[in-house]
């Protein structure tokens, strides 16, 4: 889960100053971090801010951050990632409680209630971890936008942990729906990064495998495919030599795929081709 900052009283007097300001667009973007726990400014740039074009995209982009920001919709982490990488492209953004406020009565507290995090500070490889799950999404949407794929759900931690039958839960990073209209494809993504051993990443997809093996079913009583991207292919050739040791049906459940890969992965999956 996301942390923030310790949270502080806001009056209802700024909250409904602020909600009257909203913009369809404003709206968007709360939503979108409420799904995704943290995103940075160019992912938001790219969900939200498509149909501007050149400078003006990143002008407007840079100050409509920067307003809910300042309205304490969104909170700003005092560190940056993407160090290759200048401007307010690679901020890192959460809910701020001025947003979590507004979420919270927008939606009654019911279907879709604010992600409202503990008080704490975010390490540095928790934020990169967080932003890697948004990327994945972020890409899926794009390739919505051109027709390559329909995205149906795309639910993030804890939302998308599942029982796993025996008291415990499966904790992938994210839930995810993919579909070319005809056909839907379900998986649990684990998004890697590089900074777990070989023998801890053998006993998560473990966990997979022994609950198929059990007879344990998903969400829409269906069996999801695990997703596991990784930042290279070094790291890709690893995992898929831990994949090789595990008990059939890992090697039909399991799909690894660089990162910069995965949406190409997800589209060959749909086809029926091997990735």
């Amino acid at each position: 889960m996301t942390p923030t900052p310790p949270p502080k009283r806001v009056r209802a007097r700024h909250l409904a100053w602020v909600a009257e300001r909203l913009s369809p667009r404003d709206w968007q973007v709360l939503e979108t971090v409420n799904r995704l726990h943290l995103v940075t400014g160019f992912q938001v740039e790219r969900l939200h801010f498509v149909d501007l074009a050149g400078r003006s995209r990143i002008v407007t982009r840079s100050r409509s951050l920067a307003r809910l920001a300042e309205w304490r919709v969104l909170h700003r982490l005092p560190r940056r990632v993407g160090g290759a990488m200048r401007g307010s492209s690679v901020a890192v953004y959460g809910l701020g409680i001025a947003g979590q406020r507004l979420l919270a009565v927008r939606t009654n507290s019911s279907s879709n209630p604010p992600s409202v995090r503990p008080a704490r500070v975010p390490s540095d490889r928790f934020v990169a971890h967080i932003v890697a799950v948004s990327e994945l999404y972020v890409e899926l949407r794009e390739a919505e936008r051109t027709n390559s794929l329909i995205l149906r759900n795309f639910t993030t931690e804890p939302g998308a942990w599942w029982p796993n039958s025996r008291g415990g839960w499966l904790k992938p990073d994210a839930f995810l729906v993919t579909s070319n209209g005809r056909v839907d494809q379900l998986f649990w993504a684990e998004i890697d990064r590089a900074t777990e051993s070989l023998a801890t990443i053998d006993r998560k997809l473990r966990t997979y495998v022994d609950f198929v093996n059990r007879g344990g079913l998903g969400p829409r009583s269906a069996v999801p495919r695990v997703l596991v991207t990784v930042p290279h292919e070094v790291r890709r050739a690893g995992i898929v030599r831990v994949v090789s040791r595990l008990p059939e049906p890992a090697s039909e459940l399991v799909l690894v795929t660089v990162d910069r890969d995965a949406v190409v992965a997800l589209l060959k999956s749909l086809a029926g081709l091997p990735p």
